[in-house]
């Protein structure tokens, strides 16, 4: 699995600790992790959680990655801005049981956590904790098992409705406000991480235009 990890500016300092705890977890298992920043408050680039919306967006639609972890002070903006575009199913994450519940109830495809609400002492354990859960199982199976069929047959009624309440991703970047997209999509390194792993032709072509 291919995970990708976005901070927004409010929590940009801490880009480091979550990317090597994230590391220390995932790839033992197999997955990697690509760190598209910002990686600093400093960062000319300066992402909001609107932004990381558009950019969790991209990433997925275009099967750049499999996986966004990402998140700002309260989890919430960035949770609200990702599910505001299609193919993006992403929970809220506090702690270690949400993380194993939304993987096996929701069975979606990114993660917002609080990086500044309760963001205290072992902070970086209940960090650890929560990645460790994400992948403590195959995802999909159902929290509790018996209620398994019913929450798989949710999950594929939800990815239908939002087939058709959301509009194609190429329209949506050609449309929405060209200087959010461009702050989106020109951040530190977007170009090399996402054109070597983008798997859509069509929104790699749109992306390419955008950025000329």
């Amino acid at each position: 699995m291919k995970i990708a990890l976005i901070n927004e500016n409010s929590q940009a300092a801490k880009n480091s600790i979550i990317y090597d705890t994230l590391k220390s977890v995932v790839e033992p298992l197999g997955h990697e992790v690509v760190n598209y920043g910002m990686y600093s408050a400093d960062d000319a680039e300066q992402l909001t959680y609107v932004q990381i919306g558009i950019l969790t967006a991209t990433l997925l639609n275009s099967g750049a990655c499999d996986l966004v972890i990402t998140g700002c002070g309260t989890g919430e903006g960035a949770m609200l801005a990702c599910n505001s575009f299609p193919g993006v199913l992403c929970g809220h994450v506090v702690d270690p049981t949400d993380a194993y519940q939304f993987t096996q109830v929701n069975n979606g495809n990114a993660i917002a956590l609080p990086f500044a609400k309760g963001w205290g002492w072992g902070a970086e354990l209940n960090l650890q904790y929560v990645f460790e859960k994400l992948f403590v199982s195959e995802w999909g199976l159902g929290y509790p098992r018996e209620r398994a069929v019913p929450e798989q047959r949710n999950k594929k009624i939800l990815d239908e409705v939002k087939k058709v309440t959301h509009t194609d991703m190429v329209y949506i970047l050609e449309n929405l406000d060209r200087e959010l997209v461009l702050g989106a999509l020109g951040t530190k390194n977007f170009k090399e991480y996402f054109f070597r792993d983008c798997k859509c032709e069509r929104i790699a072509e749109c992306v390419r235009g955008l950025l000329k």
